[in-house]
């Protein structure tokens, strides 16, 4: 993209958002007095809550959770360290499905595996992980 493509990308943007907060500003609901006052206080809370690096390790960790087997081997691994080869035999699947999805749970930091020798034993990696899978299993209390 040339230096002028991307002045007018950077110039479309800008201007769909200032479209974006026009619209906020014309909006009944929201007692807004000040536009410039306000778009700033929202790019500061943008910037607070959306710490670029920290929602990707998330996504990636909520991603590794989206599969009822990778569930599964977090609930086996709480229990106690596994190797591929128990894995495979609890699950009922075969040796590359255990493979890739221990890699993913592992890719995420949700398991570290151990070598002992030829076998490798893999472990949830933190307490918190099993406390995320216990916190989705039980049933949300609202306040």
């Amino acid at each position: 993209m040339s230096f002028s493509n991307s002045l007018t990308s950077g110039m479309k943007k800008d201007m769909v958002n200032d479209e974006r907060l026009k619209r906020v500003l014309e909006n009944p609901l929201c007692p807004v007095k000040k536009a410039k006052e306000h778009s700033e206080d929202l790019k500061a809370l943008r910037k607070a809550l959306f710490v670029e690096d920290e929602l990707a390790r998330w996504s990636k960790i909520f991603k590794a959770l989206s599969d009822v087997n990778r569930l599964k081997i977090l609930k086996l691994l709480g229990a106690r360290p596994m190797c591929v080869c128990e894995v495979m035999v609890v699950l009922d699947v075969t040796q590359p499905t255990a493979s890739h999805h221990l890699g993913i749970l592992e890719d995420a930091g949700l398991i570290r595996g151990k070598r002992e020798g030829k076998w490798i034993f893999y472990e949830v990696s933190n307490s918190w992980v099993l406390r995320i899978v216990d916190a989705v299993k039980s049933p949300v209390n609202p306040s």
